[in-house]
This record gives C-alpha cells, sequence and structure tokens, in this order.
C-alpha cells in the first residue's frame, strides 16, 4: 500500500474536543514523521498528476506500436487484393461467359480449398509471436517448417477436387459451358496453391519478428508484374496470348514470384535468429498445429462461406439486387481490409507479449486494440454515411442501383462498428490459442442466429437486400459482444502460463547438442 493511502487503524493524530465525548481521527499522510497541527488533510496530488501522464503516455506508445504493425499489413491486404481485382478486370473485358466462370471458380476455390489452407495457417497466429519472444525463438521457424507439412498433406485432395471441378459443378446445376471454363480456372489455379499456403506462412514467419514490411515490399514488386502478365497473356500479341487460361498461369506465376523473393529475402536480408535448421524435428509436434488448425478453419471458413451465401441470397432477388449487392459487398471488402488489417496487428501484439511474459501489457494491448478499432469504424461509417449517394457512381450509374444502395447504408455503416470489434476479438482469440472458441462464436452467430434472421426478413417479410444486411448485421452484434467480454475476463497470467506450456510442448522433441550450437538452431554473430 502506498505511503500517502489512508488506513482506518492509524490513529496518530487524533484529537479530542471538549464537550460530548468524541474522537476525530485524522489520517496521517506520512508514516515516517509524526503528524502536527501543520500536517496537510488532503494528500499532495503531484503523484496522481504523474500518473496520469505515465499512464497517458503508455497508451500513445501502444497506439503508435500497434499502428505501427497495421499500417504495413493494410498496405500488404490492399496490394494482395490488386491481385484479385487485375484478374476480374482482365478477364471482364473479354467476354460475360469468362467473367461468370471465372467468378464461379474463384469462389469454388475459396470453399473448397483456399479457405481450409488460411485457417489452417491461422494456427501459427497463436505459436510465432509466442515463440519469437520466448526463450527459444528458434521455434518460430521450427513451427514454419511443421506446418508446411501439415499444408502439404492437406492439399492433396484439394487439388483432386479442383481437377474434377467440371463434373462436380455440372452436376451442382451449372452451365455447361461456364462449367467447362470454370473447371479449367481451376486447374491452372492449382499450380498456385501450394505458393498461396507458403506466402501465408512465410508472411506470419516475418511478422511475428515485428518484419512487418518485408511481405509489403515483396508484394509491391510483384503486384505491377502481376497487371502486366494479366494483360500480356490474356490480351498481349498473339505468340503468347493464351485468353482465358493466361489469367489463371499469370496468377500462379505470381503467387510463385512472391514465394521465391520471400525465401531469397530470408536467406540473404534477415538475420537467423527465428531460424531452425531442417531436420526431422519438422515432422514432430504435428497434432498442436492440427489441433488449432481445425479451429482456424472453423473460424475463417464461417465467415467466408457466410457471405457466399449471402450474395447466393441476393442473386434470387434479381439482376438488380445482385448489383447493389455487388456494390456493397466491395465496399464492405475494403473496410474488411482495414479492420482485418488492425486485428493481425493486434494478435501479433499480444501474442509478443504474452510469449515475453508480460501479462498486464498483453491486457492492455487488447483493451488499446478494441479502441483503435471502434475509432477506425466510426470514422469510416461516417464517411459512409457522408457519402452515401456518391459511392455506388463510383462502380455504377444506373439511379435506381444507386438509390438502393444508399438505402441500404446506414445498415453498412452500424455493421462496421461490429466488424471492427470482431477483428480484433478473432485476433485476440487467435493469439491466445482459442481458434475452437472463435470457431463455435462464428458458426453460431451467422448460422444460427443472422443467416436465418436476415433470410426470414429478405423473403418471408420482404424486405430485400435490407433484410440481409440486417441479419449479417445482428450476427457480428452477437459475436461482437459475446467476444469483448471474453476479452475483458481473460486471465492474462494463465494465458503466460499456456503459452509456456506450448513453447515447452515445442521443445521436448529437440535434442540439444552443447558442442555443436548450429545444430541446436543457435548461431553466433
Amino acid at each position: 500500500m502506498s505511503p500517502r493511502s489512508p488506513t482506518i487503524g492509524d490513529t496518530r493524530g487524533s484529537r479530542t474536543s471538549s464537550g460530548p465525548l468524541f474522537r476525530v481521527q485524522i489520517t496521517a499522510c506520512s508514516t515516517d514523521r509524526e503528524t502536527t497541527e501543520a500536517t496537510p488533510l488532503l494528500p499532495r496530488t503531484e503523484g496522481y498528476h504523474d500518473s496520469r501522464i505515465r499512464a497517458w503516455r503508455a497508451s500513445l506508445d501502444e497506439i503508435w506500436t500497434i499502428l505501427s504493425y497495421a499500417v504495413p499489413v493494410i498496405s500488404t491486404n490492399f496490394l494482395e487484393y490488386s491481385l484479385v481485382v487485375a484478374t476480374v478486370v482482365s478477364l471482364g473485358h473479354l467476354s460475360t461467359v469468362a467473367l461468370a466462370a471465372s467468378s464461379l471458380a474463384s469462389m469454388t476455390a475459396s470453399v473448397s480449398g483456399l479457405s481450409i489452407v488460411y485457417g489452417l495457417v491461422s494456427a501459427l497466429d497463436s505459436l510465432l509471436p509466442q515463440a519469437w519472444t520466448s526463450s527459444n525463438p528458434q521455434l518460430v521457424g521450427l513451427w514454419s517448417q511443421r506446418m508446411m507439412v501439415v499444408i502439404s498433406a492437406t492439399i492433396i485432395p484439394i487439388l483432386i477436387v479442383w481437377h474434377k471441378a467440371e463434373p462436380i459443378l455440372l452436376l451442382l446445376g451449372q452451365e455447361p459451358e461456364v462449367a467447362r471454363l470454370a473447371g479449367l480456372y481451376l486447374k491452372w489455379s492449382s499450380f498456385e496453391l501450394h505458393a498461396f499456403a507458403f506466402n501465408n506462412i512465410s508472411r506470419r514467419y516475418y511478422q511475428s519478428q515485428g518484419l512487418v514490411r518485408v511481405p509489403t515490399m515483396i508484394i509491391m514488386i510483384v503486384a505491377p508484374i502481376n497487371a502486366f502478365l494479366q494483360w500480356l497473356l490474356v490480351w498481349g500479341p498473339d505468340p503468347v496470348r493464351l485468353g482465358f487460361i493466361g489469367a489463371p498461369i499469370a496468377s500462379a506465376i505470381s503467387m510463385n514470384l512472391i514465394s521465391l523473393l520471400s525465401i531469397g529475402y530470408g536467406v540473404f536480408f534477415t538475420p537467423r535468429t527465428a531460424w531452425s535448421p531442417i531436420s526431422s524435428q519438422c515432422f514432430t509436434g504435428l497434432g498442436v498445429l492440427v489441433r488449432l488448425g481445425i479451429g482456424g478453419v472453423g473460424q475463417t471458413a464461417s465467415e467466408w462461406w457466410s457471405f457466399d451465401l449471402i450474395a447466393l441470397a441476393a442473386s434470387m432477388l434479381g439482376p438488380l439486387a445482385l448489383a447493389c449487392q455487388s456494390v456493397l459487398l466491395i465496399m464492405s471488402t475494403v473496410s474488411w481490409q482495414l479492420h482485418s488489417s488492425l486485428g493481425i496487428a493486434s494478435s501479433i501484439r499480444i501474442g509478443n507479449l504474452i510469449g515475453s511474459g508480460d501479462s498486464k501489457r498483453a491486457g492492455f494491448a487488447a483493451r488499446i486494440s478494441l479502441a483503435l478499432a471502434v475509432a477506425l469504424a466510426f470514422v469510416i461509417s461516417s464517411l459512409l454515411m457522408i457519402f452515401r449517394k456518391s459511392w455506388a457512381r463510383l462502380f455504377n450509374n444506373d439511379a435506381e442501383v444507386v438509390s438502393r444502395v444508399a438505402h441500404v447504408m446506414p445498415l453498412l455503416a452500424l455493421f462496421q462498428v461490429f466488424d471492427a470489434i470482431n477483428s480484433i476479438s478473432g485476433g485476440v482469440l487467435r493469439a491466445r490459442g482459442k481458434q475452437f472458441v472463435g470457431a463455435v462464436l462464428n458458426v453460431t452467430a451467422y448460422y444460427v442466429v443472422g443467416i436465418p434472421f436476415g433470410l426470414l426478413l429478405t423473403f418471408h417479410f420482404k424486405m430485400g437486400l435490407s433484410g440481409i444486411w440486417i441479419g449479417i448485421s445482428v450476427a457480428l452484434a452477437y459475436a461482437a459482444f459475446i467476444g469483448v467480454w471474453l476479452l475483458l475476463r481473460t486471465d492474462w497470467e494463465q494465458e503466460v502460463m499456456r503459452a509456456r506450456e506450448r513453447i515447452t510442448a515445442g521443445q521436448k522433441t529437440e535434442r540439444r547438442d552443447p558442442e555443436c550450437p548450429e545444430a541446436n538452431g543457435e548461431y553466433i554473430s
């Protein structure tokens, strides 16, 4: 207890008055001297103001740290999204059938493969940041190698499905020509699946060490190359023009180029502090990754698939509603990139603090991240509302589309607040290794609460697109409230203990040779 804190049992300096017997007990302001008539009755406030200043400085430092992680991640996500946009633009000018086939192929790839790979790799969000700040940072490299083993086994059935996509799509009732082109697209896209997985692993490898700008620099190099390849292989001169299949081939080349540049940067420019020499150890401890990864698949896929479902529901409302939904979905995707980047940054920061054993700062960083997310959401929501009649004109000049989009815009603005909170709470759950909790939360939010409610409003109560977005907003509100409740009641000291247990489990299979540091993953500078 502080020397200036009042203590009930302290009777020094009590004063007696005449008349009825009573005693006024005056608390001593200091335990190192007797209280006199000149002793102040109120404690001095200098220490209080100093503590407030320190608290503000700590908050600003934490905000700066999180934003320094988030800004490069935002750049990376938008540049990566540009790879997708380049494909859509190149094929959109080829033919309507080509664009429809590529959209169908992209949705099939997302549902059957990309969401699964991304979810599995999210296990590293729990392990790598904690390992980096632990006593054995070489586990960062070892866990990354182990994840490559898990992913290599996982993508085999995915590739089989992609190569058999045409008959599967025909069975699902797709038009023959669209199914044929979509199947062809997926066959060529199979050459980028392993690179997609590797790039997600290498990105987390760098980000966990605070090297968040490395993926950004790499994709800044590749993005213009991809745009050129899309033009060259789809629309270029006759000797190299491939037409429709040029788009997935260009994407595959770009993805593999990102992988090569990531390897090159790691070999020539990155300190080997986090690297562990490749050995048979990468085939051990896979159960931890699988358990965390399955929860990550549930957490990721449940969200990705839900937006495919609402797109399907919008298509049943007619072409006008589908056009409006496309505009709204693009805008929500752009804002999601911002929220998601902040969630990734907070996950890295909190994971690093947990790994270093700093439980108090980990909890503090989580609360600061939540406050930043809410502030960002209010800024985005305000911009959406102020320019609600202008956004749609960026994509479509149809007056009816502009009017309907403006009508739904308040729901999209409300959606931002809950989406931002979920990005942070989801990032905190990943940092804590609670992917399974996130999966249960997302599944119940979308498939038990939000989507059924939205479909009821849309088709039974004839609310159209507004019903869909009310439903998805309710889902996110449900997830946001529970996510914040889980965040605020987290026992961060217990999370530090769990992290140490995971790190210990990761080291159990390591055979260390005191005579050979290199064999232990240690390097002498």
